[in-house]
């Protein structure tokens, strides 16, 4: 496992105020792929009040695969800021926020590994995984994919896989997580 220094830490907690994170890359592995699309919902009270979004034109072209399961298409990140530029947006919206996301350590690492490549800055922010609370809350369902646990929830999940969407799937499910954890105390 790859050490990242002054990383955030994981929280397990229920905020009222925080920022939803997602991002959208051409695979899985940091030190190899690249970040296609940052988004980031700020929430306060639970309600959201502000997004930031950017497609990043990659270095690369973008596999096939990952078209089809995003929909981003080289075409479209053709004038895209690159990662930098997009980082240095991405940074100054989130500040010193508490970040959401489901799975979210998977969209840290690659944020602290592109920021501290870019800019040689740890991400410090700490984080909360819905996913943890999907385990927690719902043990018996099959598949804890954040698709999967919106449809359970009756959560209209048109758009997945764009960050965006995802951030403001992840904020609906949090939010019945949420109501589920705290009636179950």
């Amino acid at each position: 496992m790859k050490e990242r220094p002054y990383k955030g830490q994981s929280l397990y907690c229920f905020p009222d105020d925080y920022t939803v994170i997602d991002i959208e890359t051409t695979g899985l592995s940091p030190g190899e792929c690249e970040i296609l699309e940052i988004s980031a919902l700020r929430c306060r009270e639970n309600r959201a009040v502000a997004h930031f979004s950017t497609l990043i034109k990659p270095r690369r072209r973008i596999p096939y695969y990952i078209t089809q399961l995003t929909g981003i298409t080289n075409a479209m990140v053709e004038s895209a800021p690159d990662i930098a530029q997009a980082l240095r947006g991405f940074l100054a919206f989130v500040g010193e926020d508490l970040l959401m996301g489901y799975n979210v350590n998977f969209d840290v690492n690659f944020l602290y590994d592109n920021v501290m490549r870019v800019y040689g800055l740890p991400l410090r922010n700490n984080f909360v995984d819905v996913l943890r609370f999907s385990r927690k809350v719902l043990p018996e369902l099959p598949s804890r994919a954040q698709t999967a646990v919106a449809a359970h929830f009756g959560i209209e999940t048109g758009g997945a896989h764009r960050a965006l969407r995802d951030c403001e799937i992840c904020r609906e499910v949090y939010m019945h997580l949420r109501e589920m954890a705290e009636t179950e105390k």
